[in-house]
């Protein structure tokens, strides 16, 4: 136990750490299926843009385009898909690539000798380590902030390079192309309360490329929404209007084309941020607590507060929302951490926690006790053995895996053409939801065979 216990605090073991981290991610990115809805959902957008080799409009289905999110995300998976094939792992390639480039730059804010700890604490937050292997936009919008947020930094350092003041507009193009306005919302205003609280602001307004910051920041965001717009109207309203302001600040809204709005608590997001950053939600409340007189102080620790707190601070009121919002609060939580990381007592038991659960994850993946979990919440496997050639219809509705897995072949019928592809004796596969088995009559029952289910669904065949 006590050579474990000096390995892992060993410096010379960090790199080793980090490395099986990825590894371990890599592994879960190859194993598990694309599950419903949100992953299957934006894995089928990027498949889509790969086969029509549509890049302006995403799309959720061949006809039906997706206002919800900028593209960015999209692109980057479907870029892959182009180079690599339609496998779960490179669907999700970029995302982990992502988090390793944003572990590794991390680096330069470590004082100590070890070069990987500040990203080992950023991939032992649950929550990113997460979002390393999940199809979605958050990842390149947390990049994007942290590109922002980084570059202001070091662009008021003392004989700073001039590049990173252009570093910072670039994030906020990024950003704009990750998940839309959203990125100014969720760093300016930090920026802005940190400048005030340390007498920064006509420090920052100098510093700042404002005129060819903003022309650059334009120049990379702007023509995708207006060649958007242009083949698909009514984005623009759709997405700024509706997903930015009436998602967030009314609860009454009918709005949403792709899904519903998902009703929490008011202040549920802290309760994300806490239990999803677990063990070390507990170290920060005690480091926020014994430190507090320095972090106010030290203009470090209190700009990493503030860029932290402030995504979840925004998000208090909003009942509509998710626990990937917390996301762009993990990267100023894992350098807080590694900032006061030699104060920190009982070290090896955060890390042994931290470490613990991707380990955890690991065995219980390996030993096949959660595959129930996603079986069920995904159509891979009742889709496994159909016979490509053949017919495949849903009836009533069809999910993302299915359209997925299915290379978008599966297609909507109600119950009326069912019974006339009964009728006529075609060869077919049909899905159809469990609950609505249940509830068709007997004699269109009768005529169709089970070839695989789930608790959910299952697919029959004449």
């Amino acid at each position: 136990m006590k050579r474990i216990e000096s390995f892992i605090i060993s410096e010379s073991s960090h790199p080793l750490i980090f490395w099986v981290m990825v590894l371990i991610r890599g592994i879960f990115n190859y194993s598990l299926p694309l599950m419903d809805k949100t992953e299957a959902r934006y894995a089928e957008i990027a498949r889509i843009m790969s086969e029509t080799q549509n890049w302006i409009v995403l799309h959720v289905d061949y006809d039906i385009p997706f206002w919800a999110k900028p593209p960015l995300s999209s692109w980057a998976s479907a870029l892959s898909i182009s180079v690599f094939g339609d496998h779960e792992f490179f669907i999700r390639l970029p995302y982990l690539l992502l988090a390793v480039v944003i572990g590794l730059f991390l680096s330069r804010y470590n004082e100590g000798t070890s070069r990987y700890l500040p990203g080992i604490f950023l991939l032992c937050l649950p929550e990113f380590y997460l979002h390393s292997g999940v199809v979605s936009t958050d990842m390149f919008l947390s990049f994007s902030i942290a590109l922002m947020m980084l570059s202001f930094w070091e662009a008021l350092k003392e004989e700073s390079k001039s590049y990173w003041g252009y570093l910072f507009f670039i994030g906020l193009g990024l950003g704009l192309l990750a998940k839309g306005p959203i990125v100014a919302i969720l760093s300016l205003p930090p920026i802005a309360i940190w400048c005030v609280i340390s007498k920064n602001v006509k420090k920052a307004f100098k510093t700042a490329p404002w005129v060819l910051g903003v022309i650059l920041s334009l120049t990379i965001s702007i023509p995708w929404y207006y060649l958007v717009e242009l083949r698909s109207p009514g984005f623009i309203n759709y997405f700024i209007v509706g997903e930015h302001f009436e998602r967030f600040f009314n609860s009454e809204w009918q709005g949403d084309k792709y899904g519903f709005a998902k009703q929490q608590p008011f202040g549920i997001i802290w309760i994300f941020f806490i239990v999803f950053i677990l063990p070390w939600s507990i170290l920060l409340i005690r480091l926020i607590n014994k430190k507090w007189s320095i972090i106010k102080k030290d203009s470090w620790a209190l700009f990493l507060l503030v860029w932290m707190l402030w995504t979840p601070f925004f998000f208090t009121t909003s009942k509509s929302l998710i626990h990937p919002y917390i996301l762009p609060s993990m990267i100023p939580l894992a350098l807080f951490i590694n900032y006061f990381w030699e104060t920190v007592k009982n070290k090896r038991i955060y890390l042994y926690c931290g470490l613990g659960i991707p380990l955890t994850l690991l065995i219980v993946l390996l030993s096949g006790v959660a595959k129930p979990i996603y079986i069920n919440n995904t159509d891979k496997y009742i889709l496994k053995n159909i016979n490509p050639k053949v017919p495949i219809y849903s009836l009533d509705q069809k999910s993302y895996s299915s359209q997925f897995y299915t290379n978008g072949l599966i297609k909507i019928i109600d119950q009326e053409k069912l019974e006339k592809l009964i009728t006529k004796g075609s060869k077919f596969y049909i899905r159809i939801t469990n609950n609505r088995w249940r509830n068709l009559s007997p004699g269109l029952r009768s005529g169709l065979e089970l070839v695989n289910k789930n608790k959910k669904v299952g697919v029959y065949q004449l």
